[in-house]
């Protein structure tokens, strides 16, 4: 059966290959990006491809493109995929890049499932939310533990969600991607560079020497995108759902070992 489905950040990586999937599968998409020049590309895009879909401007850190989106919209599922990363030592990071962080990540993100979850339970429908969080919402990767942390609430919330709204028959999942490369994780990187500085900061440049070899096997995001839409459309998916397995396993791996931890 045809889903009515709204995808925030789909203007590139995995939101703008779940939409385009998702599209092909006869589901009505309504694709969202940040700005209107992102829209006029998806809008391109799509029609080259042949692909029927809805294309929306929707800043999830803008309250009145929330507000404009929850008025225009009804819808059966929210894939909640905007997201930022602005990497560098925490110990050093200027807060106003994390507090942008946390505007996009988790603020934008709950402000937006709250409207959409008022509107499932005033319909008296079935509804389903899935958040593209992290494997860094389930550890710690250094250097980038502001974002780690950003992404830490929103499996917070979307748990407590989960929890809160079955009684709703409102259902809520997490897809938490490893390293895939859709430009998100190097763009991550270079957001370190543009205010770090040796001769200023403490953080030695050497702290940095493994960040090229770690971006150099990033994985196809295509699969990862498959995740998230067989999740959007499953009604009985897992909650949390990370990919590929090998970054499962080593997360429940560092997990375990966070007991025996030393300070």
């Amino acid at each position: 059966m045809s889903k009515t489905i709204l995808i925030t950040g789909a203007a590139s990586g995995f939101g703008k290959t779940a939409a385009f999937d998702l599209a092909r599968k006869g589901h009505k998409v309504i694709a969202t990006a940040q700005v209107y020049p992102q829209m006029s590309d998806l809008i391109r895009e799509a029609k080259e491809q042949g692909i029927e879909l809805t294309v929306d401007k929707l800043d999830v850190t803008n309250s009145r493109d929330i507000a404009y989106i929850h008025q225009k919209y009804d819808i059966d599922i929210l894939i909640s995929n905007a997201g930022i990363m602005e990497g560098g030592p925490i110990a050093e990071q200027p807060l106003e890049f994390i507090r942008s962080m946390f505007d996009v990540n988790v603020f934008g993100g709950l402000e937006l499932a709250q409207g959409f979850v008022k509107k499932f339970i005033e319909q008296k429908k079935p509804g389903k939310i899935v958040f593209t969080t992290s494997m860094g919402g389930l550890w710690t990767v250094p250097y980038v533990a502001a974002y780690c942390a950003s992404k830490h609430a929103m499996e917070s919330i979307a748990e407590g969600l989960k929890t809160e709204l079955a009684p709703f028959n409102i259902k809520i999942a997490t897809c938490n991607p490893g390293v895939f490369g859709t430009g998100f994780n190097d763009r991550g990187v270079d957001s370190i560079f543009r205010w770090y500085d040796p001769k200023v900061n403490f953080t030695p440049n050497s702290a940095f020497d493994g960040v090229a070899d770690s971006l150099a096997h990033q994985l196809d995001p295509q699969s990862m995108a498959d995740v998230i839409v067989d999740v959007a459309l499953d009604e009985n998916s897992n909650f949390r759902n990370v990919h590929p397995k090998e970054t499962e396993d080593f997360v429940k791996q560092l997990q375990a070992e966070a007991w025996t931890a030393k300070s």
